[in-house]
């Protein structure tokens, strides 16, 4: 880079490795920004390669964001960077299958760690440098499940429901700080948590799905044009 080159916005993104998240890292990147990923699978040596192809410097982090100390670490290497973010996407998540009473217990906590406990840590450590620079975009990884009752999928659509509103109401306490907040509602749509969750035999997991790369396009854009959720 030239000594007099403006250097390149940077965006943090979280559950990159692949599906949805992958593809909002890969927007962001295409939208000219650097990128700091993190997710704590194999995948993400994959991912990081991938996307420093599309020219942006990409930094991973490794590491599980349903505890606290993943996030401090991942917190810790971003401010290190010495650079506030100008995107916060908050993507990362997990969900459980099965009724509730029917389920492990433990699986459904660590439902609420990450979703919940794990983005709402992640955004306190990291919104006040953003804040105190006076602009910046925020998004969180909602769903459309956030507007309906889950039997089946209790914790996760009641983690959805509380990312969606606490994104809402991020928003308008930040609206005179130049940071907006987005709430990103998908359907359903075609990445791996449907494996993951053990949803394929499922109705909602047979259903037909949207495309991850359609969806993080119009995210970013919605998020990059301040819109309070898409």
């Amino acid at each position: 880079m030239a000594p007099d080159a403006e250097p390149r916005p940077l965006a943090v993104i979280t559950g990159a490795s692949s599906g949805i998240g992958l593809e909002l890292a890969r927007q962001l990147a295409e939208e000219g920004y650097d990128l700091v990923i993190a997710a704590e699978d194999g995948e993400l040596d994959d991912a990081t390669a991938e996307l420093r192809s599309t020219g942006a410097s990409v930094e991973a982090v490794l590491g599980d964001l349903g505890t606290g100390e993943g996030v401090d670490a991942l917190a810790t290497r971003i401010l290190d960077l010495g650079r506030p973010p100008d995107a916060l996407v908050v993507n990362a998540g997990i969900g459980v299958n099965g009724a509730f009473v029917d389920t492990d217990l433990e699986a459904q906590l660590q439902v609420v760690e990450l979703n919940v406990a794990g983005a709402v840590r992640l955004t306190g450590l990291v919104l006040p440098s953003m804040v105190g620079r006076g602009a910046g975009r925020v998004m969180f990884t909602s769903s459309i499940a956030a507007t309906m009752a889950g039997p089946y999928m209790a914790t996760y659509n009641a983690s959805k429901a509380f990312l969606y509103s606490f994104s809402q109401s991020l928003r308008q306490e930040l609206e005179d700080a130049g940071i907006t907040v987005t709430a990103l509602m998908p359907g359903p749509t075609d990445t791996e948590f449907f494996e993951r969750a053990g949803m394929e035999d499922t109705m909602l997991g047979q259903t037909k799905r949207d495309d991850a790369a359609k969806v993080a396009r119009q995210g970013i854009k919605g998020m990059l044009a301040g819109k309070d959720h898409v």
